[in-house]
């Protein structure tokens, strides 16, 4: 019996050393790094499509001091209530909109550095298609001055030429892999995976120093010169695909 018992306890530990060793086998097969397909070829291709701006956004601000921050605040939002009433006359839709934009108030300090008194600035932001009608606008409100200027695609301008570039990218990334698989001696492809992505049409501002001097030159109703430019949308295709 004893002969017997210490033999069947030897074979469990040989099967159960098989076991691992089989358990460990398979475990290192499914860590080994797959092998690379064979008649894979990553490619992109890219497109860009332009068009004019159609979006002007003008931002006009102004600055109040005074000893008392309620006293500061009543102004600016004086200052910035009378330019919004005299605009709000032109604004339509799409065309010229207002919006109310940045309001700081913050307390200046002296020498000993005690609270000497308060600074602050508020914004009105005027937007939308009608550019003369925005630039006019700048020449007759008085009681605020230009701070910046910017140009960009509207949403819909935008959105069509991101679909005018997509369509691009994608022709010129089929047509690129069609001719690779020629070059490489086969008759077509599969395609395996794609992304496609889109950049661009972004606000144009006009730099710190035309601004300025376009300010300068704006009198009592004249209008600030317009010059919108070109906005650009890119569109990006990128995959894999099959040789065949």
């Amino acid at each position: 019996m004893k002969t017997t018992h210490l033999h069947l306890l030897r074979s469990g530990c040989r099967l159960a050393g098989l076991s691992m060793l089989t358990v460990a086998a398979a475990v290192a097969r499914a860590q080994a790094p797959a092998a690379a397909p064979e008649g894979v070829l990553n490619l992109s291709a890219q497109a860009t499509v332009e068009a004019p701006q159609d979006w002007m956004t003008l931002v006009l601000s102004v600055t109040r001091e005074g000893g008392d921050a309620t006293q500061v605040q009543q102004q600016l939002k004086q200052a910035v209530e009378s330019a919004m009433a005299q605009a709000r006359r032109q604004a339509r839709p799409g065309q010229v909109e207002l919006r109310s934009g940045a309001f700081s108030v913050f307390p200046r300090y002296g020498s000993k550095g005690g609270i000497t008194g308060w600074q602050g600035s508020t914004e009105l932001v005027i937007e939308g298609r009608d550019m003369p009608a925005i630039a006019q606008l700048s020449g007759q409100i008085g009681s605020l001055t230009i701070s910046r200027v910017g140009y960009s695609l509207s949403r819909e301008a935008r959105e069509k030429l991101q679909t005018e570039a997509t369509a691009q990218a994608i022709a010129r990334f089929r047509a690129e892999a069609g001719d690779y698989a020629h070059q490489f001696g086969f008759g077509g492809y599969t395609l395996r995976e794609v992304s496609v992505n889109t950049d661009g049409g972004a606000p144009s501002p006009v730099p710190r120093f035309q601004v300025a001097m376009a300010a300068a030159k704006v009198g009592d109703g004249e209008s600030l010169p317009v010059e919108a430019g070109k906005g650009s949308v890119t569109a990006t295709v990128s995959g894999s695909i099959q040789l065949k």
